[in-house]
């Protein structure tokens, strides 16, 4: 098992504690699920966040170039 190490604010810390605990799991179990979800590629081929598939098709005619477009104006 490997080990890492990193930096998060106080308050998620303790809010994942929180949660974890009423869940009955540690965080590191957590953190190692969530990271195993982001590497596994979808039906599309491509690794992508659990919440990311939660909200897919929500937008059924929106364009993945006009959301990099309103990106790129709002972080300019």
């Amino acid at each position: 098992m490997a080990k890492l190490t990193l930096s998060v604010d106080s308050r998620v810390v303790s809010g994942a504690k929180q949660y974890a605990k009423r869940k009955g799991v540690s965080v590191s179990a957590m953190v190692e699920a969530y990271l195993a979800a982001i590497a596994k590629p979808d039906a599309s081929g491509t690794a992508s966040a659990p919440i990311l598939r939660s909200v897919r098709g929500i937008l059924k005619h929106g364009e993945i170039e006009d959301y990099r477009k309103h990106l790129t104006a709002k972080y300019r």
